[in-house]
């Protein structure tokens, strides 16, 4: 791997842990407070129309990552891509997107010292 390889990845690592961190607190938050029912989740995700933005917007960017992982996972024959596409609904897409990207970088480091050797 490159140098520039290496720091996407450190960079993409940074990310990766710094969401987990963030959306795991969020979560633990959330389970410990006094309603933490599905009825109170769903009030807290429709709350007002800035939260429904917010959701919209993050819905999306998680199916395109999920479209794009599928998509380059096979092109490039990534492996394991299918665990990050469901890291995206079983952990967070801004945890599982960065670590796709890592593996994604990685794969292409192997592709392009395959073909020059």
């Amino acid at each position: 791997m490159t140098r520039t390889d290496k720091t996407l990845c450190a960079l993409y690592g940074a990310l990766a842990a710094v969401a987990l961190v963030g959306t795991q607190w969020a979560l633990l938050d959330f389970l410990r407070s006094d309603d933490s029912s599905m009825g109170a989740m769903t009030d807290a995700l429709t709350a007002n129309p800035v939260v429904g933005f917010v959701g919209i917007d993050l819905g999306v960017v998680a199916l395109a990552a999920v479209v794009f992982m599928a998509v380059e996972g096979r092109r490039l024959r990534v492996p394991w891509w299918g665990v990050y596409v469901a890291l995206v609904f079983l952990v967070a897409a801004s945890v599982a997107f960065p670590l796709f990207l890592i593996a994604r970088t990685r794969q292409l480091a192997r592709q392009r010292v395959s073909v020059l050797a």
